[in-house]
């Protein structure tokens, strides 16, 4: 394939470990094979290995220990000001703090794509920020969204025209990484349903959903559940465990650099988001052939599971139904398995090859 001509930064603040994180790691390091011209601008150095030798990480020189998203942002702008300055003909690629890079766009002139990485029902309930993000994206030469229903709700809510282009999944790696073994007494015990949760501890991914559901079968049916994330509502979340006596049950772990080898362990992947994009636990789950129940949120659950084809979905919040599907799948875990394998089988609209081609020539089609 021919390199791509033009130099390339990807813009990404604040790096913390969720799906966006693995899907700029996976594209950034397949672009980097057509060029040698990449950088990446983020404020955080904890993800520099997972990059390609050949991608050059900038990072804010003043630092705080705790800093905040938007003090993360106002740095890393100031740097992409900086680059651009210097060199003109450049692309940005934007994975995060859009709005403020559309508007540096316009002001110094510069090519950019944005890819919007939560359904619009997240974040633009209010009037004057829905107003001003159909304004400046307009500014865009390209957006990306990674479903075709995050693509219905973008285009109708904000009148533009987006492109779909799936996450790409590298399946050979999460088989691979989920060999790996699992230091632990956790998820040993064969007699009990094992459950796991992966994500960020906040309100937008909505755990205390599934803690209340747990709470409702804990002397119903034997289970052991895992929480693994990092967030806000961590200590939230480990206060109802107590509260609700579920200690001996349920687990609360911090962010795990590999959590294939805990989903290869599960039973069931439990995500009860209130609002996604396209969420990558759930094609890892299915990758390692394992049930998922999901929220119905949008947006991605219900494609990925095709209405409930390859899983089961339930309303977001609703904890008395998520309570009542786990107990479904404990009297039909020979069914759900095959759910669960028709799903596996389903998986090649997210291939790894075909969608960082899509990323690859979206990129090249920027005049």
């Amino acid at each position: 394939m021919a390199e791509i001509k033009k130099p390339i930064l990807i813009f990404m603040p604040s790096m913390e470990g969720g799906g966006v994180e693995k899907n700029i790691i996976i594209i950034s390091n397949y672009l980097s094979k057509f060029t040698n011209n990449i950088k990446l601008i983020t404020y955080d150095k904890k993800f520099k290995s997972h990059f390609n030798k050949n991608i050059k990480i900038i990072n804010p020189r003043y630092k705080k220990k705790k800093a905040s998203k938007y003090f993360k942002y106002f740095q890393c702008l100031l740097l992409l000001i900086k680059e651009v300055f210097y060199k003109k003909d450049i692309l940005v690629f934007s994975f995060q703090a859009n709005i403020y890079c559309l508007i540096l766009s316009k002001i110094l002139n510069f090519k950019i794509i944005i890819r919007s990485n939560s359904s619009p029902s997240g974040w633009n309930k209010n009037y004057i920020k829905n107003l001003i993000f159909k304004i400046f994206f307009k500014f865009s030469d390209s957006i990306i969204v990674n479903s075709k229903a995050f693509k219905n709700e973008l285009d109708n809510k904000l009148n533009v025209k987006s492109k779909v282009i799936y996450n790409p999944l590298n399946k050979l790696e999460i088989i691979s990484k989920s060999k790996e073994r699992l230091k632990s007494t956790l998820f040993k015990k064969n007699n009990k349903i094992k459950i796991l949760n992966i994500g960020r501890y906040t309100d937008q991914k909505d755990q205390i959903t599934l803690l209340k559901a747990l709470n409702l079968i804990k002397n119903k049916i034997p289970f052991e559940a895992i929480l693994i994330g990092y967030g806000v509502n961590k200590k939230l979340l480990e206060n109802f465990v107590k509260k609700n006596n579920l200690k001996k049950q349920i687990k609360v772990l911090n962010y795990q650099n590999n959590p294939y080898k805990f989903i290869k362990k599960t039973d069931i992947l439990i995500l009860c988001s209130i609002y996604e994009g396209l969420p990558n636990v759930i094609l890892e789950a299915l990758t390692l052939k394992k049930f998922v129940i999901s929220s119905n949120c949008p947006t991605g659950p219900k494609e990925i599971l095709e209405s409930g084809k390859f899983g089961y979905l339930f309303k977001p919040k609703d904890f008395e139904k998520l309570s009542k599907l786990i107990m479904i799948y404990s009297k039909n875990i020979k069914k759900c398995k095959q759910k669960a394998l028709a799903g596996y089988k389903s998986l090649d609209r997210f291939d790894y090859q075909k969608n960082c081609n899509k990323y690859l020539n979206e990129i090249r089609n920027i005049k």
